[in-house]
């Protein structure tokens, strides 16, 4: 058996990319061995058993977990790669080897094929699960209060079962293609050495060697994205809304990228120079000093601030070095232990500009002051369009954020961006696709579609409606959408209004919060009609919700169960089994954020 070469930890591929080259590479090279080949084959080796399950709201840890099953088929094993909800099917209690790979949304929320798995292993009679060895990466975002709740939990509710790790979790920030492959090299490594540690905590990636490949070879992806350019920036909201919604359309010309409905558009933003600017002031600097970027490359200060770190967000690091710095006894007392609520509140509507203005006295060096920031990451949009109905475009619907706190106005990075910054057909527009792996349409164009998206939420749901059209579906289409105002917010109406007059959208259900004394909203809506929800739902109906994780999509979630307890004559137990099966089933499918 000739020797199977994999890619290094330090190649420019996302974890996603690196797992499944080195699956293809095991592929290919365990080829070279068979009976045709001239290379004789050696003995028949028995390939052992490897359960690698999910979690998963966007798609990430899912592409994670598919090219990590691709991988071990080149290290001698049998993967099985499932959803965490999909735990009966295997057997939990009786496997041997675990690999969760999973996301958080919300605050410490598992993803949606998680929550199964999560009351499961959370009750008092769960099974004991001393012959199981398994290893956990978390995917999180270090700017909410729980990073990585989801992983953090299934980890140490394993343990409690009497599960052994075979390697530490590793809890990645949005940045995860490191942590994710250090994390998949210490499980081969722990795996093949028949090894398993109860060693608690988690571990952080290492830095990259320098000598990485240029990333001009790679495919367009996350760290390699395509040079866009945009077509056009619109302006949905009428004069006199209080929102500044935008429609953009951005050309794939030379690109190569596909994109189905459904998935994301990643967009690699700049900084607002003029805070930058603010920045430098602020630190005294001039902004040529040298200093590292988060990939370890020499660059201007102001270069760096622009192009390469999150030049807003506080850290408890940086608050806590600057308290040291001033001696500033309110800010001492906000990072005790026991403050964790109260310094989220006075964090909330501050940024880093704030806090080096308020004490000019406090002195960084540049290296110093950017070793506190976070690496500048892409923001994902859901698309807006059908490539069936726009061939070579990709059409976005963002909001620009704008407001004021504290006497500054902000601004959205990446909102503000494409929004201010991008001069149509000129400015590079650095992007890749990002793929949902479930958030789609019913592969049976017959089946009824529910469609929950106010404000941009409403993005995806456009594409859904553009590509039932191209594609002749036959089943029913019902969209509940709102913003504030008709008059002003009423997003892509003249579209809407035309799917249903040609009939693709029998329903059209509206909820414009501000255009009476009582505030009204999707989920009151659904309420209102709950009767026909119920009839779709029985119908098989596919429910769909997009827009904000923290209030909208939990206020739709009890309006459905409610809808299905009051219209079904279900219990309340009842009613959640029915909403667990449509999840089980795809039925119910979230793009949240």
């Amino acid at each position: 058996m000739p020797t199977i070469p994999s890619i290094p930890p330090n190649a420019p591929f996302d974890a996603q990319q690196r797992a499944w080259l080195n699956g293809w590479l095991a592929g290919l090279f365990s080829d070279a061995g068979d009976a045709s080949s001239p290379v004789s084959s050696g003995p028949t080796v028995e390939l052992k058993p490897l359960l690698i399950m999910y979690g998963s709201q966007s798609g990430t840890a899912e592409g994670i977990a598919k090219g990590l099953g691709k991988e071990s088929k080149g290290k001698g094993f049998e993967p099985s790669v499932l959803e965490l909800n999909d735990y009966k099917r295997v057997g939990l209690a009786k496997a041997t080897s675990v690999l969760i790979i999973t996301s958080t949304w919300g605050e410490g929320d598992p993803p949606d094929n998680a929550v199964e798995f999560w009351d499961f292993i959370r009750a008092e009679e769960a099974p004991r699960l001393e012959n199981l060895r398994y290893s956990v990466l978390a995917l999180g975002d270090t700017s909410y209060s729980e990073f990585c709740g989801a992983g953090k939990n299934f980890d140490d509710r394993l343990e409690q079962l009497g599960a052994k790790r075979i390697h530490p979790r590793i809890d990645c920030d949005v940045d995860y293609e490191e942590g994710a492959a250090q994390w998949t090299d210490g499980v081969w490594k722990a795996l093949l050495n028949g090894s398993a540690t109860n060693g608690n905590g988690s571990l952080s990636a290492g830095e990259p060697p320098a000598d990485a490949p240029e990333p001009s070879a790679l495919p367009f992806c996350r760290k390699n994205p395509f040079s866009a350019k945009l077509l056009t920036n619109r302006r949905l909201n009428k004069d006199g809304s209080a929102k500044d919604t935008r429609h953009f359309e951005i050309s794939l010309d030379g690109s190569g990228l596909e994109y189905q409905v459904g998935d994301a558009l990643g967009v690699l933003p700049t900084n607002c120079a003029e805070l930058v600017e603010d920045l430098v002031r602020a630190l005294g600097c001039t902004g040529d000093e040298m200093v590292p970027d988060p990939d370890g490359n020499e660059k201007p200060l102001r270069e760096a601030l622009f192009r390469s770190n999150a030049i807003t967000h506080l850290s408890t690091q940086f608050l806590q070095s600057f308290a040291d710095k001033t001696d500033d006894a309110e800010l001492k007392s906000l990072l005790e232990k026991d403050n964790k609520e109260r310094l989220n509140e006075w964090m909330f509507g501050r940024e880093i500009i704030d806090v080096l203005l308020a004490h000019p006295s406090a002195k960084f060096e540049p290296a110093e002051f950017v070793g506190f920031l976070r690496k500048l990451q892409p923001r994902l949009y859901s698309i807006s369009s059908s490539p069936k109905a726009h061939p070579g475009e990709m059409h976005l619907t963002v909001a620009a954020v704008r407001y004021e706190t504290h006497g500054r106005v902000r601004k959205g990075v990446c909102s503000t961006f494409l929004a201010d910054r991008v001069d149509l057909g000129e400015t590079p527009l650095p992007v890749f696709v990002q793929s949902s792996h479930g958030f789609k349409p019913p592969t049976d164009g017959d089946l009824p579609m529910i469609m929950v998206g106010p404000g941009t939420g409403i993005a995806p749901f456009r594409a859904f409606l553009e590509e039932r059209k191209a594609t002749g579906a036959k089943g029913k289409n019902w969209l509940f959408f709102g913003d504030q105002r008709a008059e002003f917010d009423f997003l892509y109406r003249d579209e809407l209004e035309a799917f249903q007059s040609e009939g693709i959208l029998q329903r059209l259900d509206l909820a414009f919060s501000r255009d009476q004394a009582e505030k009204v909203y999707v989920q009151n809506r659904m309420e209102e009609h709950a009767a026909e929800l119920w009839k779709w739902l029985e119908e098989g109906a596919h429910f769909y919700v997009c827009g904000d994780a923290t209030r909208m999509a939990k206020d739709v979630d009890r309006a459905l169960h409610r809808a299905i307890e009051t219209q079904g004559g279900l219990s309340e137990d009842a009613a959640k089994e029915y909403v667990k099966q449509l999840k089980t089933d795809k039925r119910y499918q979230r793009d949240v954020y």
